[in-house]
């Protein structure tokens, strides 16, 4: 049986009271994420041959978010969830097999409860299959009404509903699979005679009950996964349910997570076991990090690369690779794409941005490297800059290994200064230096024998 999946991601998400037209409601991040890309995720496993999202409001970023995994298709007027699935019908029209559509802005439905929904349209031989969930107060869901055998009716909205019809738990989750010929059949005899002037997808279900096919459901164990984002607090509600999901993932897996309810970790973050992370961290974007780490307490990953046994602490490190037996922190600040090799030292208040830091080398306090390459086991003093940037245009220094530079130390890009050399503190270096130099770049000192009193007299007299 061929499959196809419709993801339901145009409206325009009014509750959650954006001032900026350019979101949509499926781009608001869930732990660094576009919440729309969580039910991606969980179709992806599925294999289906058309991935199809329908797109409207702030569609030019939704399109962004989605393009790499979906087809996408405009839902240029907003007419209801029927009128956005009709939108789909040069892709879906006329082909065989069987359609899932589900709605972008539930993040956590799992790619396990999807393929439940589907195993048991097949089993049932079901032209159409609902997802449902049991409530002990449906209060304002659609009930679920059934025969005697189990074929489902009708779906009874709650101000329609008999005294005997609110008495049904089993309400409608608004996942749906059906039979796809059927489905655009449909489809076409939907009208807009309704109150809001919309083509409802649900009117399908009576219509395909009126044709005499069969239409079954399947009751989905977990509510949870059912939640829909229609607010800001709805979506912090889902943030909190995927954080915990996600850090109890890795802590079964090995890794040790001192405080998960204040530690933060994207989805697509992979960590290796014994490592242990403190409060207050926040993992995003593709990191990767291996064996045996200590991570935290109040430090920031994101797209970073972190190889075996080391230590960051209250540190914000982007788009960074740092390999083994590191010790970085207090307080480093990376981006740009920075490179830390084995078993170097980077201590507090210290910024790199696009550099790579050689194999044992050293930067202890209150320095910036920028645009720089450092050899191995180079010690950089304290509050040594590169100045990179002329106004105009970014410049590269180049620092051989094992050369050492003076705290204070400016070096004015481009500038290259080669291995075994050696700088004095507090000098300003424009020119290169060779291998084994020396350099001392400061006005003399000039001391003028108790001055210093007169100097005080003179201000005092002011």
């Amino acid at each position: 049986m061929k499959r196809y999946a419709v993801i339901l991601a145009a409206g325009k998400g009014s509750r959650m009271k954006s001032q900026d037209e350019n979101i949509s409601k499926i781009s608001f991040p869930i732990l660094g994420v576009p919440l729309v890309r969580y039910v991606i995720e969980s179709l992806l496993p599925l294999n289906f041959e058309h991935l199809i999202a329908v797109i409207g409001h702030g569609g030019k970023t939704s399109e962004a978010i989605v393009k790499d995994y979906c087809e996408v298709v405009w839902q240029r007027e907003q007419k209801g969830a029927g009128h956005a699935v009709m939108m789909t019908a040069p892709i879906l029209k006329d082909l065989k097999g069987e359609t899932l559509i589900t709605c972008g802005d539930t993040p956590l439905m799992t790619d396990e409860t999807m393929r439940g929904l589907i195993e048991t349209h097949e089993a049932n031989h079901n032209d159409l299959t609902i997802m449902t969930m049991v409530l002990d107060n449906p209060y304002g869901y659609g009930r679920i009404v059934k025969d005697d055998q189990g074929n489902v009716l009708r779906i009874c909205e709650q101000k329609d509903t008999t005294d005997l019809e609110k008495d049904i738990k089993e309400v409608n989750a608004g996942v749906y699979v059906f039979d796809n010929e059927e489905l655009f059949e449909s489809l076409g005899h939907l009208t807009t005679n309704n109150a809001a002037g919309e083509y409802y997808l649900t009117d399908v279900i009576g219509l395909f009950v009126k044709k005499g096919l069969k239409v079954g459901t399947h009751v989905v164990s977990d509510i949870q996964e059912t939640l829909g984002v229609n607010d800001r607090s709805q979506l912090a509600e889902a943030a909190h349910i995927l954080k915990r999901r996600i850090n109890r993932k890795h802590m079964l897996n090995g890794v040790s997570i001192e405080d998960p309810e204040n530690t933060y970790i994207a989805p697509n973050v992979t960590i290796g076991p014994d490592t242990i992370i403190k409060p207050g961290t926040h993992i995003y974007g593709e990191t990767t990090i291996g064996i045996g780490n200590v991570l935290g307490p109040d430090t920031y990953l994101e797209n970073v690369s972190v190889g075996n046994h080391n230590i960051i602490a209250y540190s914000h490190l982007v788009d960074t690779v740092v390999h083994n037996r590191t010790t970085l922190g207090p307080f480093l600040r990376t981006r740009g794409h920075v490179e830390i090799m084995d078993e170097a030292h980077i201590g507090n208040f210290n910024e790199l941005k696009a550099t790579k830091f050689g194999t044992k080398a050293k930067c202890a306090h209150l320095s910036y490297l920028g645009d720089a390459e450092i050899g191995e086991a180079v010690n950089v003093g304290c509050g040594t800059i590169t100045a990179n940037y002329d106004g105009i245009n970014k410049h590269h220094t180049s620092i051989g290994e094992n050369s050492f530079i003076g705290c204070g130390t400016t070096l004015v890009a481009p500038v290259t200064i080669e291995k075994d050399s050696f700088i004095a503190a507090g000098s300003t270096i424009t020119e290169n230096l060779e291998k084994g130099d020396f350099a001392i770049a400061r006005a003399r000192q000039v001391t003028k024998k108790n001055y210093a009193r007169k100097i005080l007299d003179k201000a005092a007299k002011k």
